[in-house]
């Protein structure tokens, strides 16, 4: 099994509310089904001798129910940018077969895998200020806000840590002021949650 690290900017937005409570008590809620779409801008990283700094990757997803009772979709895209050598590094990550948590655990909850896409994303982060972005151009389009305080309108600030974490160890919690998408896997909302985080992930574990 060749050595893999991803390290990065990780924006997730999805149609729960804010904080997901899928991370928390593992029931998608207001839904009873989740959907949306994460991505990654590797900062750092490497598929044995390949590497895969600046490599942008996302996906869309639908689960019919709570993540761990499976039955998902899932379609995977990197960016065009990306050579042919670093796209099959990227799949092949993405497939759970060389480990990694988070991928390992996609995989074995995702039974219809759709074909990957090449095509142009547009990716901004700032942890710091709950702001993002991620468009994945004909498919889908992620926007992430701060939170606000109903009462004053002023912004909120929420993080979550999460030490036994497969996705991520600790994020910043956000709202969805955008969340589309328009490919095969079709969904639309706002005001929902968004989380931006850095990560580190190996073959071997999730460092951070």
């Amino acid at each position: 099994m060749p050595a893999w690290k991803l390290k990065g900017q990780y924006l997730k937005n999805c149609n729960c509310i804010a904080t997901c409570p899928c991370d928390t008590v593992g029931i998608p809620y207001p839904d009873k089904h989740c959907e949306g779409v994460n991505g990654m801008r590797i900062v750092e990283g490497h598929f044995g001798d390949i590497a895969l700094d600046g490599v942008t990757f996302a996906f869309t997803y639908h689960f019919p129910g709570p993540l761990h009772e499976g039955n998902g979709t899932l379609q995977p895209f990197i960016d065009e940018r990306a050579t042919p050598a670093q796209r099959d590094a990227v799949l092949q990550i993405m497939s759970g077969q060389h480990g990694g948590p988070l991928f390992e655990i996609f995989s074995a909850l995702v039974s219809n895998l759709l074909e990957p896409q090449f095509v142009p994303i547009e990716f901004s982060f700032d942890k710091v200020a709950r702001r993002g972005r991620l468009a994945i151009r004909g498919f889908a389009e992620a926007q992430a806000i701060p939170l606000t305080i109903p009462a004053t309108g002023g912004s909120q600030r929420v993080r979550v840590q999460m030490p036994d974490g497969f996705e991520y160890k600790e994020m910043e919690v956000a709202q969805t002021l955008v969340l589309q998408g328009s490919g095969p896997i079709i969904f639309s909302h706002k005001g929902t949650n968004a989380n931006l985080a850095e990560v580190e992930h190996t073959n071997e574990r999730l460092v951070a």
